[in-house]
């Protein structure tokens, strides 16, 4: 068994982080596993070097050991362009020239855009573009992204399924999503194209996140039946939030293991404290 735990380095590591790396953890250890720890640190933006030494710092304070190397996505950028190179080459994806202005005025003004779990979809307008406008704009320089072209990319796999370690099989509907962004503006990927690479190259077997990612479990199954990559089981957790029931992120607040740490709080009780589903004062289970 291999499981990973896989931080963002864009701030501190809040309690519901240390929460999710212990249960990954535990995982591994109790059926003789590893569990590995790798830094998506691909938002050249936000992703901070001393956000890399925080995250560590917080784990092991929290008594979280991770086996073998660290893991940096920003190192494997030849790895995903690669796997876009593949996918190009099949004409299942497609460059997109839209800002988020753009895509946000066209969706209010159709009135009726069809919405994913995140929100309104995609419209679809860079899809219907000629390949030689395409190309006549990436050589003018347009700046672009390139989404999946989820219409073709479904119909040549078919049916699919995913397994939950709780629920057992499950119903992939990647077509949910629309055509999602596989490489960014900003980056020569996304998250959905270098979590599924990053999970097949590093034998990950069991991968356990947040409910968050339902939706995103069924995408990157849908890459992998594309690339040819093997399916780990997926387990995903409730998530942890504020007295108000407003989810815990970093860009939002909330209990920091740093904080927890600067009062003197012990962090073996709080191990102990977190794998009986006990949470600090003000932070309770979310339900769905």
């Amino acid at each position: 068994m291999v499981t990973r735990f896989a931080p963002s380095p864009t701030g501190r590591l809040h309690i519901g982080h240390g929460w999710s790396a212990l249960m990954g953890q535990d995982l591994a250890r109790e059926l003789g596993g590893v569990m590995r720890l790798r830094i998506e640190d691909i938002d050249g933006v936000r992703s901070r070097p001393e956000h890399v030494a925080g995250i560590m710092e917080d784990l092991r304070w929290l008594g979280v050991e991770w086996d073998g190397d660290v893991v940096f996505q920003s190192a494997r950028l030849a790895l995903y362009d690669a796997a876009l190179g593949t996918l190009k080459a099949q004409g299942l994806v497609y460059p997109c020239f839209c800002t988020r202005a753009e895509i946000a005025a066209e969706i209010a003004a159709s009135g009726s855009a069809p919405h994913g779990s995140d929100g309104p979809l995609y419209p679809g307008t860079c899809r219907s573009l000629s390949d030689t406008e395409r190309a006549r704009r990436i050589a003018a320089g347009y700046s672009h992204c390139w989404r999946l072209d989820m219409a073709q990319a479904v119909a040549p796999v078919g049916p699919l399924t995913w397994v939950d370690m709780d629920h057992g099989p499950i119903p992939a509907h990647p077509e949910r999503a629309g055509d999602v962004v596989l490489a960014r503006k900003d980056a020569p990927t996304s998250y959905h194209l270098a979590a599924t690479l990053d999970d097949a190259e590093m034998g990950v077997t069991h991968v356990l996140r947040g409910q968050d990612l339902v939706a995103a479990t069924d995408i990157h199954r849908l890459l992998q039946a594309l690339l040819g990559l093997p399916t780990p089981v997926y387990r995903h957790h409730p998530l942890l939030g504020d007295a108000q029931g407003k989810r815990l992120a970093k860009r939002t607040g909330g209990i920091s293991l740093a904080e927890l740490r600067a009062a003197g709080t012990d962090p073996g009780k709080l191990r102990a404290d977190l794998r009986a589903g006990r949470f600090p004062v003000g932070i309770r289970i979310l339900t769905p």
